[in-house]
Parts: structure tokens; C-alpha cells; sequence
């Protein structure tokens, strides 16, 4: 009747377990967003919420953010089918970071690592303006 018609197989497709070249190849696929940050991103909730994503993480990492000084300046250690984590842009006791350049390692066990380079101005917090 003059419609098209369509085949597709799915002979030969499943998913790759313990194959540690492909892991290897997903840990490029590893960011941070938005980078820049520029005061604001479409994460946040609230005028007092600061909020970046780590995205394309495997389920389980360890993630480590540290100064431009060396100073470690928050750890997360994931372990959830999520492939992302928040980063509310604070320290581990909750003190709102300072501008500037970040480093994130993230360390896959059994697969590698991947350094990530972030750069964030932060704004001021201004509670009159709600």
C-alpha cells in the first residue's frame, strides 16, 4: 500500500562485561559541567544553591577535588547505578569554595584514573534579594 516498511536486528548485540578496554574508553567520556562556571547554572534550585555535575561516572569511584596549592578540598567516594554526582561547590565541613581553577581526579577501581580542570567564579551570596 505504499508504506515503508522497516527491519532490524539485534543478533549479535548485548552488553560487555569485564571488558577492560571499554572501560578504559568511557573513563574519556568522564566531565564536569558546566566548566566554566559562571555564578549560576541551570542545576541549582534555589538563589542560594550552588551546583555543578560530575557526569558519565561508572557506579562505583573514588572522586578527590583539590586547589590549585595541592589542598584537598573535598572526597566523595561513590557507590550508587547513578551515573552522575552533585558537587554543591563547598568544602568538606560545608564552607562555600573560593573562585578559581579546581583539580578532580577520579580513580575507577581496577581501570584507571581521569584528571579533570575546573574553573568557577563564585558570586556573593546576597540574602536580600529573595
Amino acid at each position: 500500500e505504499g508504506r515503508p516498511v522497516y527491519a532490524f536486528e539485534t543478533r549479535g548485540k548485548a552488553t560487555v562485561k569485564n571488558n577492560t578496554t571499554v572501560l578504559e574508553d568511557a573513563l574519556g567520556e568522564i566531565n564536569i559541567v558546566p566548566n566554566p562556571y559562571y555564578a549560576i547554572s541551570d542545576y541549582e534550585t534555589s538563589a542560594i544553591d550552588n551546583r555543578v555535575k560530575l557526569i558519565n561516572l561508572p557506579e562505583n569511584c573514588q572522586i578527590k577535588i583539590y586547589n590549585m596549592s595541592g589542598t584537598l578540598i573535598r572526597e566523595y567516594s561513590k557507590a550508587d547505578p547513578l551515573n552522575y554526582l552533585d558537587w554543591d561547590l563547598s568544602n568538606q565541613v560545608g564552607i562555600p569554595i573560593s573562585s578559581g581553577v579546581y583539580i578532580v581526579h577520579i580513580d575507577v577501581p581496577g581501570v584507571g584514573e581521569k584528571i579533570l580542570k575546573w574553573f568557577g567564579v563564585m558570586r556573593p551570596v546576597d540574602l536580600n534579594n529573595f
